[in-house]
């Protein structure tokens, strides 16, 4: 593409845009918001953007309604002002995890967050890890998703990795393990959940695959209370696993998860930086790589019109 490159930042993770911009190569988009007594947002581009091809960064996280519709207002005023093209970047989308209809009455968010972006002017997604694949579908605009497992695995790949075994910690996960199970060369185990009532949290009550002592890797897309990581960890300990070490795409760490991963039989836990984390977030147990070099190479050949897939 013939037109300039620029990125701009939301508010969500500015660090991380930061990131993107220094592998780039290139300064940070200037803009500012302002949040006004009656929490309404006012948003401006305060620089040229006119025929320009424009990354917006933002991710999901608290303050997750607020950020979003920054977002919208970025991709509206950059269209506005005559942008080229504006791609959303987004690490981490919001309601990524509403995608189907599992109760009467409710909505497919994450179906109305792909309709609100391509409203607001976006024209095409770049994220990470949709937890679920045909989540794309939702979008009627072109969206590139990079896979965690990369980064992960190339720093797991410095462990001696002899007698370690992948886990799921449930078989939803299981049809993902394989991107880590091929990189690794590692054989994997599930963890067997079972739901006992309408009321009660799915418990572990069987494992399939031998894990005794062994070094069990748990892999998931993301971590949020820390919960279910934290009840696998126990029963792989129960059933013979030497060590237990995490590693997952996003660290929502909702509530008291670091407390709780901190507290639990795990000895580290590998994050990306798709979330920003603050200090009372991490511990000497949570060790977070960065994405921003893999996003800096996406954004390069989306802007060039280069494959994107070729980076996976």
């Amino acid at each position: 593409m013939d037109s300039a490159l620029k990125v701009f930042s939301g508010s969500s993770h500015k660090a991380l845009a930061q990131g993107i911009c220094d592998d780039l190569g290139i300064p940070m988009g200037r803009s500012h918001t302002v949040t006004f007594s009656n929490e309404n947002m006012m948003v401006q581009i305060d620089e040229n953007v006119r025929e320009c091809d424009v990354f917006v960064v933002q991710t999901s996280c608290s303050p997750v309604h607020a950020n979003f519709f920054e977002l919208l207002m970025m991709i509206d005023a950059l269209r506005s002002s005559s942008a080229a093209r504006i791609t959303a970047v987004m690490p981490y989308i919001p309601y990524i995890r509403s995608d189907k209809k599992d109760r009467p009455r409710i909505s497919i968010t994450a179906r109305l967050v792909a309709d609100l972006l391509q409203t607001a002017g976006a024209d095409r997604v770049l994220t990470m890890d949709m937890h679920t694949p045909q989540a794309q579908g939702f979008f009627r605009v072109p969206v590139d998703q990079l896979m965690g497992a990369g980064p992960i695995c190339e720093r797991l790949t410095r462990e001696n990795l002899d007698n370690w075994i992948l886990v799921a910690a449930d078989v939803g996960e299981a049809k993902d393990i394989g991107r880590y199970a091929n990189r690794l060369d590692l054989p994997f185990a599930i963890i067997d959940k079972r739901r006992f009532g309408d009321d009660e949290k799915p418990k572990a009550v069987n494992l399939i695959g031998e894990v005794e002592g062994k070094t069990a890797l748990v892999v998931d897309d993301e971590i949020a209370s820390g919960g279910t990581l934290c009840e696998a960890a126990s029963f792989l300990k129960a059933h013979g696993a030497e060590r237990v070490i995490a590693a997952a795409t996003h660290p929502i760490f909702s509530s008291n998860a670091a407390d709780r991963i901190a507290d639990a039989f795990i000895e580290k836990v590998i994050v990306t930086d798709t979330i920003p984390l603050k200090a009372n977030q991490l511990n000497d147990k949570i060790e977070v790589l960065s994405v921003s070099k893999l996003f800096a190479a996406a954004i390069t050949r989306i802007h060039d019109g280069r494959s994107v897939s070729a980076l996976f």
